[in-house]
């Protein structure tokens, strides 16, 4: 058992002012000060085989969980690094193998619209699909399972911990769901069954039948849309943004909870023209009740000699969404900004007031408004 000492606790109190008001994901590095959370750890990777593959002749065998595709030879393994063709069949390494294991506020995620002000059991593994240049959690997702801590804890074990501990969701996060979507899908389904439901924060790079197939089990999507071109995906992300946004279509279509977030990098994606193009989409294609989080850059990882987002630049985006027909649209990572808040669309009351991570007041009654009645859309109650 993994125990803490006195030195890694008061470690873990320093950094978290500052992992609160900068990058929230970056919980995920405070190890077991940041929860006092403590498992067993690993001894070795998993071996389950995949779901989402064809074998090839001669032995390869062909992935068909994202995009990519990758065409994978006998012993070796996909983009994602977590994937290994053995003999002609393929396996995910990191099944019940999850490198972090913290219980978050859920706005966290940001998910704003579901169960405000409840904890998410957030886990993840290593490894991830693309490769953004900003990434902030980069220390995992960019890793193979070998160079991560690992903590041996089945799906059973998600959900017991999940309800012990008094979460309304588990959360897959922090790397890239995707890649650990065996796992995924079973910590939903044994969560489900234990009462806590599932929610997911992901890039969104999957292919449409895999999604179809999770996405009964799950109670909400939040979707990182990187920006609103290809150039950028291919440069910035290595991704491409068509399959994203068919993702986006499909999540939405299905009836399940969606939230997008669009981290504003300073010169890269930042132009007012896209900004309102991606909302006009979003309008036509997902509907104007989906809320937009319009998340402020800090630099990190690759892309360190870009200054942080100006927050007027964060507001005028805010205005060009609202003005495209997006009824919620928020201002992200910078604590105490009124657009942090859910404002009612009709009467423009505060209904959900947010500092941070931490939720004042909210006066949504049945879904509505307390003061004028108007629908709020979303997930406020069980």
């Amino acid at each position: 058992m993994v125990k803490v000492s006195r030195r890694s606790f008061l470690a873990g109190c320093a950094l978290a002012p500052f992992v609160c008001a900068f990058a929230p994901d970056l919980g995920s590095f405070l190890g077991e000060a940041g929860n006092a959370l403590a498992f067993s750890l690993a001894r070795d990777l998993s071996l389950v085989e995949a779901r989402h593959y064809e074998k090839k002749k001669g032995g390869d065998v062909e992935c068909s969980l994202c995009p990519r595709k990758c065409l994978v030879g006998n012993k070796e393994r996909g983009y994602c690094g977590v994937r290994e063709n053995r003999g002609g069949t393929y396996y995910t390494l990191v099944h019940s193998r999850p490198c972090a294991v913290h219980v978050d506020p859920i706005e966290k995620k940001p998910f704003f619209h579901v169960f405000p002000g409840s904890r998410a059991y957030s886990i993840a593994t290593a490894g991830c699909n693309v490769n953004c240049k900003f990434c902030q959690n980069w220390e995992i997702s960019q890793a193979r399972p070998e160079q991560t801590r690992n903590y041996d804890l089945s799906p059973g074990e998600v959900a017991r911990e999940a309800k012990e501990k008094g979460c309304r969701t588990i959360a897959y996060t922090y790397s890239e769901p995707v890649v650990f979507y065996e796992y995924m899908y079973d910590c939903a389904v044994e969560g489900r069954r234990a009462g806590v439901e599932s929610v997911v924060v992901t890039g969104g790079y999957i292919q449409e039948k895999p999604l179809k197939e999770l996405l009964p089990h799950l109670l909400a999507v939040k979707v990182d849309l990187k920006a609103f071109t290809e150039e950028y995906y291919r440069k910035i992300v290595r991704g491409e943004l068509k399959p994203v946004l068919d993702g986006l279509v499909t999540v939405a279509s299905s009836g399940k909870w969606l939230e997008v977030v669009y981290l504003v990098v300073p010169t890269l994606n930042d132009s007012p023209k896209e900004v309102r193009e991606m909302a006009r989409w979003m309008v036509r294609e997902l509907g104007p009740d989906v809320p937009l989080h319009l998340s402020r850059f800090y630099p990190q990882y690759l892309l360190k000699n870009l200054p942080p987002t100006p927050v007027q630049t964060l507001h005028r985006l805010r205005e060009e969404a609202l003005s495209a027909g997006l009824k919620f649209v928020y201002v992200g990572n910078v604590p105490g900004d009124e657009g942090e808040n859910t404002f009612c669309p009709s009467c423009g009351k505060v209904v959900v007031s947010r500092y941070l991570f931490f939720v004042g007041s909210v006066d949504i009654r049945e879904g509505k408004c307390v003061y004028c009645g108007e629908p709020i859309p979303g997930i406020f109650e069980a």
